[in-house]
């Protein structure tokens, strides 16, 4: 009986470890999700944080920055803001057509360029017509500025008429911006620039 026993429990133990394991690294999950949103200001819709790549920032910190934002930067040298809401708090949706107004002078602050790229909820770029992923402010760029110094940027699945060189194209789903500056100037680093939200106009 004894021996029985003894083999159901040592039978018991990698299911045990298993067990252990993965409810060890979602708690390790939820807490980093917890530690990361506390980091994190959104405004018009917009995350972002300044605290990426600190020397002060815990283990726990600096593992959430890491599953999240790989390749990021300290913000000193590239600020992030990310978005998959509108300005009415809905999922951008690639059926739906959209608008990112930046009033004139009002785009992201920095030394070197700017850019807004489209991808995938999962943070894929996804394959569109003309090849474009992007859009913003480096040397070859095709955004054209309104006569006020403003720039539309149209963010939808078809070109939209008259206005192809400032179109960034969205997928068929729901989808994710991020935008970077490069550099950012002081009223990023401060916190006092605010990305523009990103309007439905159809």
């Amino acid at each position: 009986m004894t021996n029985i026993l003894t083999t159901l429990s040592v039978s018991h133990v990698p299911q045990a470890i298993i067990v252990g394991a993965v409810l060890a690294f979602l708690t390790a999950q939820v807490i980093m999700n917890v530690v990361l949103k506390a980091t994190t200001t959104t405004v018009n819709g917009w995350s972002t944080t300044m605290k990426a790549g600190q020397p002060g920032n815990g283990i726990l910190l600096r593992a959430a920055f890491a599953r999240t934002l790989p390749a990021v930067n300290v913000v000193q040298e590239a600020a992030y803001w990310t978005t998959t809401r509108d300005s009415a708090g809905q999922t951008l949706r690639g059926q739906h057509e959209y608008v990112l107004h930046f009033p004139p002078g009002q785009h992201p602050p920095n030394d070197a360029f700017w850019s807004l790229t489209m991808t995938d909820v999962a943070g894929f770029m996804v394959k569109n017509p003309i090849d474009r992923y992007s859009v913003g402010s480096r040397s070859g760029s095709s955004l054209v500025s309104n006569a006020d110094g403003s720039i539309d940027i149209h963010i939808q699945r078809t070109a939209p008429s008259g206005h192809e060189s400032n179109w960034l194209p969205a997928p068929t789903g729901n989808f994710k911006l991020m935008l970077r500056a490069y550099l950012p100037g002081p009223a990023v680093l401060d916190g006092k620039y605010h990305v523009p939200p990103v309007t439905r106009v159809r």
